[in-house]
């Protein structure tokens, strides 16, 4: 269990520096990349699977969570999946991202990245 818990929070972290990267690489053309939608997906799958081997583990020891924390995180980690959908949708279709959506998408993974470092 410790590797596979190593392995999800190397994945959550690679799905944030691909959000985050994608964006500050991006900033002065803003867009959304399909790294960031890569990023936000993997953030979304691996937070919860995270979420849940926490659950099941918590009797081993394990501590107890913070599911205050864990919903702000969740909402976040939703609305930057669902922006990065919008933004990917949007250059498929060949038109431009508006900058709101491609600034919210980075933005918002920054708050989270803030809500998972500060919020002890």
């Amino acid at each position: 269990m410790t590797f596979l818990h190593a392995f999800l929070v190397f994945l959550h972290i690679l799905g944030a520096a691909a959000i985050f990267g994608g964006w500050l690489a991006n900033f002065k053309t803003p867009t959304v990349t399909q790294w960031q939608f890569y990023g936000a997906t993997a953030q979304l799958v691996t937070g919860l699977l995270l979420v849940g081997l926490a659950e099941m583990t918590k009797g081993d020891g394990g501590d107890g969570l913070n599911h205050m924390k864990i919903a702000v995180k969740l909402l976040l980690a939703i609305g930057v999946f669902v922006a990065a959908l919008l933004g990917r949708k949007r250059v498929k279709a060949g038109q431009e991202v508006p900058t709101g959506l491609a600034h919210g998408t980075g933005g918002t993974a920054l708050i989270a990245i803030a809500v998972a470092a500060l919020w002890v």
